[in-house]
């Protein structure tokens, strides 16, 4: 592909709707791609990189379709239901001024008219009906390159008078569809500060996370099972959580975002005044420091949990400060939505020091 057609890369559209993106999808494109030293694998199977894009950039399957020929070698499809859910209004991504790193505790981020690196996530973890996305699935497991490994990000929608029980029961459903589509993994989402509900919350509850992952489990064999989970910075909680999910997860994709409201232009606050995921750049050292947390608290448990990093990163340097963290795969979000070529360019700085 000519070098101005590169430079001119498209990417998701924040001043449009959700719909809109979901409908315009970008076509794949032909990289003469850098190989990636080294011998990598994602739950037992061989794959050519450890780079991958989590739930937020992948839409639908011709989205996951352009990521993968962008050399992203892990793509997950964004969040689905058991039920359509509409996604949030506008804004859904709103870039946001940072100061620094995000620890936590931050509040009233003020709004940014351009991007700086990090912005406020609010869609509210919208979803297609199941047989739209189902169908979806199967479709782009069918045209994804065997080597390509395709998860699935699946969420339980909580109803008035449900039990924990019922919720489970919801995400077990949503994750044997997703496994009878095609996916070569699946993911529970466990973790989006965009909802009011329990769902959103459930890595800070182990017992509704154990009984969650189990029921999952069950539904779904043998497959490769992984939870995504946000910011924890009580390390009770996260002995807890590990504690609570190993006996039926493969794995954990950390760390989501980091929550805090946000301010826009005088004294109001966007969103009603709830708090938003911040992702990007400021989120980097708390997302690297929770997967080394995790790491030893993993050792120090002898549970048998991978970590997938995600967070901040957007570079070589910061995938490979990731592995070495303890993750064994490292997904790139906010930087690929804001310049689609990261992982091309990622993957010609790894090169053999990748490992």
């Amino acid at each position: 592909m000519e070098t101005h057609a590169l430079n001119n890369l498209p990417c998701y559209d924040p001043c449009r709707s959700y719909a809109w993106n979901y409908d315009h999808p970008p076509e794949p494109v032909e990289l003469d791609l850098a190989p990636v030293e080294g011998t990598w694998s994602f739950f037992g199977k061989p794959v050519p990189s450890p780079l991958g894009i989590p739930a937020g950039p992948l839409l639908n399957g011709a989205w996951l379709l352009y990521y993968a020929s962008l050399g992203f070698d892990v793509l997950t499809y964004k969040t689905v239901r058991s039920s359509a859910r509409e996604c949030y209004p506008l804004p859904n991504l709103q870039p946001v001024e940072v100061d620094g790193m995000m620890r936590g505790g931050e509040s009233a981020l003020p709004v940014s008219a351009t991007m700086r690196g990090s912005w406020a996530v609010s869609f509210g973890m919208p979803s297609q009906p199941p047989d739209v996305w189902r169908a979806d699935v199967q479709r782009t497991r069918d045209r994804l390159a065997p080597e390509k490994v395709l998860s699935v990000s699946v969420v339980g929608s909580i109803q008035p008078g449900w039990s924990t029980e019922d919720l489970a029961a919801d995400y077990a459903q949503c994750a044997k569809w997703a496994v009878d589509s095609g996916a070569d993994c699946v993911e529970t989402n466990f973790s989006c500060p965009n909802v009011n509900t329990c769902d959103g919350q459930l890595y800070l509850q182990p017992d509704a996370a154990r009984c969650i992952a189990e029921a999952v489990r069950q539904a779904v064999g043998r497959t490769p099972y992984i939870i995504k989970i946000g910011h924890v910075t009580d390390d009770a909680a996260m002995s807890a959580l590990i504690a609570a999910v190993q006996p039926f997860a493969d794995g954990l994709a950390m760390t989501n975002s980091v929550a805090a409201t946000v301010a826009a232009d005088g004294a109001d606050l966007l969103f009603g005044g709830d708090p938003r995921g911040i992702c990007g750049l400021a989120t980097r050292d708390a997302a690297l420091e929770q997967v080394e947390r995790f790491r030893q608290e993993i050792t120090k448990q002898r549970a048998e949990l991978e970590i997938i990093g995600v967070g901040g990163i957007g570079s070589a340097d910061d995938v490979r400060a990731h592995l070495r963290a303890g993750a064994v795969s490292v997904h790139i979000a906010t930087a690929a939505m804001v310049d689609p070529l990261i992982g091309e360019k990622i993957r010609r700085a790894f090169g053999s020091e990748s490992r």
